[in-house]
């Protein structure tokens, strides 16, 4: 999974044909446990490039998007959202697999 680099370079990838972003943070152990499954998810769906936010470096874009709790996913296409995977809980594998079948059919 990439890194999100800079504001600007957000605003470019949610212009793309798809692109889902990961918020976290190191420190965040939610987001440390599902680490190992997301190679996988990223294989499973090649329709979309990937990118993961660190929640602490891009603060303000994550009050902007209302994204409270890590880790969350927000996918875009076309400059738009089509799908959001946002809350405090953790996350499991199936529950990603399905948030991304349901942006992809979008």
């Amino acid at each position: 999974m990439k890194q999100l680099e800079s504001r600007e370079q957000f605003e470019q990838l949610t212009n793309g044909t798809g692109t889902v972003f990961m918020f976290s943070a190191g420190w965040c152990p939610d987001c440390v446990v599902i680490e190992p499954d997301l190679p996988a998810i990223e294989k499973e769906f090649p329709e979309f490039d990937f990118y993961k936010v660190n929640r602490d470096e891009f603060i303000e874009l994550c009050q902007e998007l209302e994204i409270m709790g890590i880790p969350s996913f927000v996918a875009y296409k076309n400059g738009v959202e089509v799908n959001r995977f946002v809350n405090k809980n953790r996350k499991t594998k199936e529950e990603i697999v399905s948030f991304l079948r349901e942006a992809k059919s979008k």
